[in-house]
């Protein structure tokens, strides 16, 4: 059994790599664009975001529960999974991870890799003709969506596919940035967002993506538990 100490360092690395390596992607192909080369597109950025998620998942999911997110965090938390303090413990280790992930890619890729889209930050780049009601409804809907499968691969004991919880939930990511890309440059985690805006001060429509997500992992965790869980013993 972990304690408390050894499951914040876990969300903490788990959400470190998750934003180095999802901002990074996209850092990458900013710089490929600049230089005049093709990009990456929005297809390996995806995986990119939901390798680095499903992989965290995968090494760490023993030890904290692998949430890596807020949005899970918050389920875990309505659904009485954990307690007030270990909720917000989490949240702190979960945004000092992304935060520190964010500031290194600061530190180690060139400027003009990063600075045309802060840093990979979804925060500014909600698509012209798409409002933020319009984008806290789409992040809400995926991240219940992924919230949904968190709980029924990971949580739920009968679930067929526990052992492949990483895959699914990775998978879920991966669809994800694919539907919602060019519209909200979707997030479905807020400290994805909140590291980047932070490190290159950009906090335009910072607020969607704590919103929706959070919203949308609440309804999946009551739903889930109300429905599926009720006669199960918690944790």
């Amino acid at each position: 059994m972990y304690n408390l100490p050894q499951k914040l360092v876990a969300e903490f690395i788990g959400t470190f790599m998750l934003v180095f390596i999802g901002a990074g992607s996209i850092c990458a192909d900013q710089y490929l664009l600049a230089s005049g080369q093709p990009g990456l597109g929005w297809l390996a950025i995806a995986l990119a975001h939901g390798l680095a998620m499903g992989v965290m998942f995968t090494a760490v999911a023993h030890i904290s529960g692998g949430h890596l997110n807020p949005a899970v965090t918050i389920g875990f938390w309505v659904t009485r999974r954990l307690s007030t303090i270990q909720s917000l413990c989490y949240w702190i280790a979960q945004i000092l991870g992304a935060s520190a992930g964010a500031y290194l890619l600061v530190a180690v890729i060139p400027e003009s890799g990063w600075r045309l889209k802060a840093l990979g930050s979804i925060a500014p780049d909600l698509s012209p003709d798409f409002t933020r009601g319009h984008a806290i409804i789409l992040e809400a809907i995926l991240t219940f969506f992924l919230v949904f499968v968190f709980f029924a691969t990971s949580v739920d004991a009968k679930g067929v596919l526990n052992k492949l919880a990483g895959l699914a939930i990775g998978l879920t990511v991966t669809i994800g940035v694919l539907v919602a890309g060019p519209l909200t440059g979707p997030s479905l985690n807020p400290v994805r967002a909140f590291g980047p805006a932070l490190a290159t001060h950009h906090w335009q429509n910072d607020g969607v993506y704590w919103v929706g997500p959070l919203l949308g992992g609440v309804v999946a965790a009551v739903l889930y538990d109300w429905i599926f869980l009720r006669q199960q013993p918690p944790g």
